[in-house]
């Protein structure tokens, strides 16, 4: 028999659970996971973007918190090599014995055993090229048999995660792929429109633009946080709090960071919860756009779409599926390719709503020059087409909702709210190796 006492106790515990779940779980250091995730983190670093090395220390002072199957240099655009990993795991080593006096982390050499070299340069048309020993390893981690499934965090380029599936489609079940897309979508577009074909229901966040709720500006008491965080809480911290001063004189951008947020995160089969690495909705299709003519400002395309300029030219004796000429938007070049029969495709996938003026060009005699213009519009995935690929039922990305925008980034609220509480739990660990 329960007796009144008892019922208050039940109804509080019950009340507590409710709020509990309504919240959401955080990845605070007080409500980690029993459970460690396995990762591998495929990367740019040591591209033409410093925030993959502000990444790469977050991950290292929180590596507790993971199985870290596999840190992959997965270059589609820059110099990144697998070094540049590895000189990161040097300044965590150096700081090592100050973080386990507070948790337990692992060994520097398991880390540095995990490290793998992936493919220089995105894919061409097909999405894929040839195995590397990133998209090997991939293959192998996927395939052990274990009781949860293999977390991709994509920081860079899809090229390894493409190059994987595409060499053993069976591991398609068995990982799961969180993408920080956007501008990354731009430089792999290939292995993108590659994955989102063959693989409609694959297990895959595309977050294009939540992830900057971690970093952009939206307040001068945003800006100001951000200017004076380093000279807070990261400068005097260790070797590699030292180190985080190179990049972006110390100011955060870490715009990879979130998939580390919402993989130390619980629930991780359901995205539309909320987590500090964003909250996420299904989409049905992936725009796509195909072009047989020279466009002009009254054609629109939603942002983080494909592009796809189809046009005829010279029949030549080429090898199918080579770059023999080039794509130039808002002066950046972009390789096309020639598919046979006399066939040309260029693929391109805007970033942010802006006006495109583009042209082609090429050295084969009697090659056709295109150019002409298109506006991007700001909403993704946008109005559907008869071009568009479509999704299975696991295929996530920005949420829609106007009130969820921050300024201009679909989504970007879902992590904004809680930037605050990552800060202030990123703190706790820098005054560890003080």
């Amino acid at each position: 028999m329960i007796n009144k006492k008892n019922k208050s106790v039940f109804l509080i515990l019950l009340i507590s659970v409710f709020i509990g779940l309504v919240a959401g779980f955080r990845p605070s250091d007080e409500g980690k996971m029993d459970t460690k995730p396995r990762v591998i983190i495929s990367t740019d670093i040591g591209g033409t973007d410093d925030d993959d090395f502000q990444s790469m220390i977050h991950f290292l002072m929180y590596s507790d918190r993971f199985n870290t199957e596999g840190l992959i240099s997965s270059p589609s655009y820059g110099n990144g090599k697998k070094k540049d990993i590895q000189d990161m795991i040097d300044l965590y080593a150096k700081d090592c014995p100050k973080l386990n006096a507070h948790a337990d982390f692992p060994e520097p050499d398991s880390l540095r055993a995990v490290c793998k070299q992936g493919a220089f340069g995105n894919a061409p048309y097909t999405g894929w090229r040839s195995a590397t020993e990133g998209s090997e390893w991939i293959i192998q981690c996927a395939r052990k048999k274990a009781s949860q499934p293999l977390w991709i965090l994509v920081w860079g380029g899809l090229d390894d995660v493409a190059q994987a599936l595409h060499d053993a489609p069976d591991i398609k079940n068995k990982i799961r792929v969180y993408w920080i897309g956007g501008p990354n979508k731009k430089w792999s577009v290939n292995s993108y429109a590659y994955i989102v074909k063959n693989f409609p229901d694959l297990w895959f966040i595309e977050n294009n633009a939540t992830y900057r709720g971690l970093f952009a500006n939206i307040s001068p008491v945003d800006e100001a946080t951000a200017n004076q965080y380093y000279d807070q809480h990261i400068h005097g911290s260790g070797s590699m709090g030292k180190r985080f001063e190179n990049y972006y004189k110390g100011v955060i951008k870490m715009g990879d960071t979130p998939s580390l947020l919402y993989a130390m995160d619980s629930g991780l089969e359901n995205p539309g919860k909320e987590s500090w690495g964003g909250s996420f909705s299904k989409i049905d299709y992936s725009t796509r756009r195909i072009v047989n003519r020279n466009t002009t400002s009254n054609d629109s395309v939603p942002v983080y779409s494909i592009i796809e300029w189809h046009f005829k030219g010279p029949v030549i004796t080429f090898p199918v599926d080579s770059s023999c000429f080039t794509l130039e938007i808002l002066g950046q070049q972009w390789p096309g390719y020639y598919v046979g029969k006399g066939k040309y495709v260029a693929r391109y996938s805007p970033k942010k709503s802006e006006t495109c003026i583009y042209k082609t060009t090429s050295k084969i005699p009697g090659f056709a020059v295109q150019s002409g213009q298109f506006v991007v519009t700001n909403h993704w995935p946008g109005k559907r087409s008869p071009d568009d690929y479509p999704l299975g039922t696991t295929w996530y990305s920005d949420r829609p909702e106007a009130d969820l925008f921050l300024g201009d980034q679909q989504g970007g609220r879902t992590i904004y709210k809680w930037r605050q509480k990552f800060q202030d739990d990123w703190a706790r660990r820098w005054a560890w190796l003080q």
